[in-house]
């Protein structure tokens, strides 16, 4: 039975979906005026794990992530560039593609972007409109927060504390200053489109509604984002999208926590703002994912170089061992499972499926559940320590486990590949003072066996000795 915690009611609830067997879910996408920073790496990431994990599950997953192509953002840095908007956001668009393929990251199965339903977000204003929960001023359209009795729920707020708590933008046009703008009238130098107010352009809020309830319909399963979406964003959305349809607007809300950088909000001005790009360059992308993913997506998480040596050492150990077991098992092919049932191996890391899938269902707890595959990498090292192994259920212990990490969007690389990288020494030669080094020991020339030891340390080569020969890995700094 899987359990969320829905931000809306704030507990746990046993989900249960609209129609059985099937999810909707939608999940706030990118502004498109810049490159993805870490902050994005994070939702991308739970959100991605939480599809994968419903998928596994046995749902047939709808995966609704949208692009906003039209904001302020997107068209002061067109005006500076000298460039159009759709420009500014195409390329940006494209980088968060590249980002996410070497994240790991799978796509939405749906991905819209703003400008491409407009005439749906006019409709919606007009819904709006005419029950009675908007107002048309100087060619702009507002939301009337006032209108809505239940404004404030999501964020568990009244207006009085709302408004004391936020940025609100002066507007002399606003009836109440928490008003949000549904459209918003032409300027001199932005890009506009034809409505029966005048030429404008939608208002931020409006576009998630119009493209979820589009493709998920009026009342859909989850909803996802980061805490800072939930006022006024997400807070907005439930307000235009239920006075329209008078329906619930989503029944489950999901919202990650807060990253921080070195104990410090990450901000351009203090320095410590890091693209995607920027830390993949010096990190592995499952150590990334990996870093992430040791925190419930509930909690605040500190990103830090310290922290990204930690889930890098730790893959390390984790392909240190796969790289043993897949050299052991040869060609050996995966047999029936009731050959290999018997087997304490098996039963291992049965229970490791088993309490995995126990800690994804508690709201999809990764961190409890990468403590319980990381106990079953554990086990795997020990057995391949033992004098007398079964290829077959080592086989299957190998798959059982890439299917486990899958889930997270882990071990997933070839072991050889992963453990190599940026290697001082060609295999060649590495493999070549291996066998010298495993030469000298056979004549009990020890001074010698260290010596190519220690050379192959201060070149950043670790050596491994087990029961059934050397295995190396490349020690990054």
């Amino acid at each position: 039975m899987l359990y969320i915690y829905n931000t809306l009611t704030r507990q746990k609830e046993v989900f249960t979906p609209l129609k059985e067997g099937k999810i909707g879910i939608y999940v706030c996408g990118i502004t498109a005026y810049d490159y993805c920073h870490m902050g994005h790496a994070r939702s991308a990431i739970v959100f991605d794990v939480i599809v994968r994990y419903l998928r596994h599950l046995g749902y047939k997953v709808n995966f609704v992530r949208n692009f906003t192509d039209i904001d302020d953002k997107i068209i002061n840095r067109a005006n500076k560039e000298g460039k159009s908007a759709s420009e500014i956001a195409n390329f940006f668009i494209k980088a968060f593609y590249e980002d996410m393929d070497a994240l790991g990251v799978g796509r939405a199965d749906i991905e819209p972007r703003a400008t491409e339903h407009i005439p749906e977000m006019i409709a919606l204003i007009e819904q709006i409109l005419k029950k009675g929960h908007g107002y048309v001023e100087n060619g702009n359209v507002y939301f009337s927060v006032e209108s809505f009795p239940r404004y404030g729920r999501l964020s568990g707020r009244n207006l009085d504390e709302m408004l004391a708590g936020a940025r609100v933008e002066v507007d002399p046009h606003k009836r109440h200053p928490l008003d949000f703008a549904l459209w918003k009238a032409a300027k001199p130098k932005e890009p506009w489109w034809e409505s029966p107010w005048g030429k404008g352009r939608p208002g931020w809020h409006l576009e998630c509604s119009a493209m979820s309830m589009k493709y998920l319909g009026e009342t859909f399963d989850i909803h996802g984002g980061g805490q800072d979406l939930i006022f006024p964003h997400h807070e907005n959305e439930i307000a235009q999208s239920e006075a329209a349809t008078g329906k619930p607007f989503v029944r489950y809300w999901i919202h990650h926590g807060f990253l921080t950088i070195n104990k410090e909000k990450m901000s351009k001005s203090l320095g410590n703002f890091f693209t995607i790009r920027e830390v993949l360059a010096k990190y592995h992308p499952e150590a990334i994912r990996l870093f992430f993913l040791n925190h419930h997506y509930r909690s605040p998480v500190d990103f830090s170089d310290a922290a990204l040596e930690e889930a890098t050492n730790a893959l390390e150990r984790v392909y240190l061992t796969l790289k043993r077991a897949k050299e052991i098992c040869g060609n050996t092919e995966v047999v029936a499972e009731e050959r290999i049932t018997g087997e304490p191996l098996y039963k291992e890391i049965t229970q490791v499926e088993k309490h995995f899938e126990e800690a994804m269902n508690d709201d999809f707890n990764t961190a409890l559940a990468l403590g319980y595959l990381f106990g079953g990498i554990r086990t795997l090292n020990k057995y391949l320590s033992q004098s007398s192994i079964n290829k077959e259920v080592l086989v299957w212990a190998i798959k059982k486990t890439a299917n486990l990490g899958n889930i997270l969007g882990l071990f997933q690389s070839d072991p050889d590949s992963f453990l190599k990288q940026e290697m001082p020494l060609s295999v060649e030669e590495i493999e070549a003072l291996i066998a010298e080094r495993a030469e000298a020991r056979k004549n009990r020339n020890f001074k010698k066996a260290d010596a190519i030891r220690d050379r192959l340390k201060e070149v950043g080569i670790i050596l491994e000795d087990t029961p059934q020969g050397t295995t190396w890995r490349v020690k990054r700094r």
